[in-house]
């Protein structure tokens, strides 16, 4: 047997071994197996084999200066309190300074047409090559109310982006204008907005509007120095709705994807490894200066929403027969045509608990009314990928119940029953200090769910560098070969 300093020394090269070869092993089923969706055509990302090598600026001598990371420890703190102030206003030459923020993004300056012209927006006139909107002063297009919103991240992130040149609007990530000074390429396409307006074609068209955006999208992408010279690898693509970028997603794989589950996903698509999970954006109204504690609460527990689901949301009609009749119980059905969204905040602000069940996918929007509401939830679903779970401890403000058990008779209300008072109020204070880390706002604010999606993005900086470094010494090897 090894000495103990010597077993010390293997843990950390086990690690790095591991890394190294999922890595390795990501990279060498996207070059063998040639992925095509079958079903539409686009092109392939080009492999190290198929592109021109495109000179880089090393981060070495960035990184050797010292780049503050901003990031928060569980109570949402930060880690480091020298680490610099995410409010800082730059060098005085009215932007913000790179050095001063979580991660540098450069964001292409894509068409209209995909993002703020799905809003309706045009350049005004005479302004021909205008692709942004004037966000100064808080003033942006709007996005469209009902439950388009839930999905609406990439229109929060977008806004921040555009708003990080101010000195005014120094956040977690500010814009470069050079792609070599960047730790990420943002891609700026309203994916959820797209599916949800424009997925079905409209006669006489026989593709829909969604569908052709994603081909240009795939055309646009892999023609790009940015998406060649690091394989996508450090490309970032926003597809929170489980339907969004269908068409395009195999082919654009390598880029990191933030999503609100990988329920919709091929493992080797989508995985926590590569990529993010985002909040939803609630639909419930946040519970300002709550101050209705357990007594204050008569309902027990709490669930109102669609009940007959596919997938994997056969639970819920399980629940609903076992739960309906129960005392303190509320288990009804709801939409948002009957004042859905209303309703279901009031409901939550008086319950003690809240239903977390798997619907169609893993996740919903339901999970984070509840935390707004300062409603305990209670996640019923297996398969659940949670946002910033690396900083945040879900379990002490959240119960989690495995589907196998939550259908055993009487099961889930004795669990339920059996949180005391004192336990319920230690999770209820933690749901308000979290619940800012849920909202989406603009201008964006600190901790809040802009800037905390990227935090968590810079967390994966050094792993898409890893990425990205290796595709060039491949790209380079195979270069010299020729």
């Amino acid at each position: 047997m090894a000495p103990p300093r010597a077993r010390a020394l293997l843990l950390p090269l086990a690690a790095a071994t591991v890394l190294v070869a999922s890595t390795i092993f990501l990279f060498a089923a996207a070059g063998a197996s040639r992925w095509r969706p079958a079903d539409t055509g686009l092109p392939v990302p080009a492999t190290s084999a198929d592109i021109s090598y495109v000179p880089v600026i090393s981060s070495a001598a960035s990184a050797s200066k010292g780049q503050e990371l901003s990031f928060l420890d569980e109570n949402g703190l930060p880690d480091d309190p020298s680490s610099g102030s995410s409010s800082a206003s730059g060098t005085g030459t009215g932007r913000c300074a790179p050095r001063h923020a979580a991660v540098k993004v450069f964001v292409y300056d894509m068409p209209p047409e995909f993002h703020f012209g799905l809003l309706g927006w045009a350049p005004p006139s005479g302004d021909a090559g205008g692709v942004w909107p004037d966000v100064r002063g808080g003033a942006a297009p709007r996005y469209p109310g009902g439950l388009n919103q839930q999905h609406s991240v990439e229109y929060w992130l977008t806004l921040d982006l555009l708003a990080s040149s101010s000195a005014a609007q120094c956040g977690a990530a500010v814009r470069v204008a050079d792609s070599r000074d960047a730790d990420v390429v943002f891609v700026p396409f309203f994916t959820s907005l797209s599916y949800n307006r424009h997925s079905k074609a409209v006669p006489p068209e026989k593709v829909s509007r969604d569908m052709s955006l994603q081909e240009k999208l795939v055309r646009y992408l892999v023609a790009q120095p940015e998406w060649k010279r690091s394989g996508g690898a450090d490309h970032v693509i926003v597809a929170h709705h489980p339907n969004s970028l269908l068409h395009a997603r195999l082919a654009l794989f390598p880029a990191v994807f933030v999503l609100s589950d990988f329920g919709r996903y091929h493992p080797r698509v989508a995985s926590l490894e590569k990529d993010l999970i985002a909040p939803y954006r609630h639909m419930a109204k946040t519970f300002v200066n709550d101050t209705a504690g357990f007594d204050d609460r008569p309902t027990l527990l709490y669930f109102r929403g669609a009940i007959y689901r596919k997938e994997g949301g056969n639970i819920r009609q399980e629940l609903y027969n076992m739960l309906k009749d129960e005392k303190d119980v509320l288990f009804s059905f709801g939409s948002v045509q009957d004042h859905g969204v209303s309703k279901a905040s009031q409901g939550m602000h008086s319950s003690k608990f809240c239903l977390n069940i798997a619907g169609d996918t893993p996740s919903s929007n339901r999970l984070f009314d509840a935390i707004v509401s300062h409603c305990v939830p209670v996640i019923i679903s297996d398969d659940i990928e949670l946002p910033y779970e690396d900083i945040l401890d879900y379990s002490k403000f959240s119960i989690f119940v495995r589907s196998s058990d939550a259908v055993k008779k009487g099961y889930l209300t004795r669990l339920i029953k059996g949180v005391d008072k004192r336990r319920w109020t230690r999770m209820w204070k933690r749901l308000k200090e979290v619940d800012k880390h849920f909202e989406y706002q603009f201008p964006s604010k600190k901790d809040d769910a802009v800037q905390m999606i990227w935090q968590a993005l810079a967390r994966k900086v050094p792993s898409i560098r890893l990425k990205a470094h290796r595709f060039r010494r491949s790209s380079r090897s195979e270069r010299a070969n020729k």
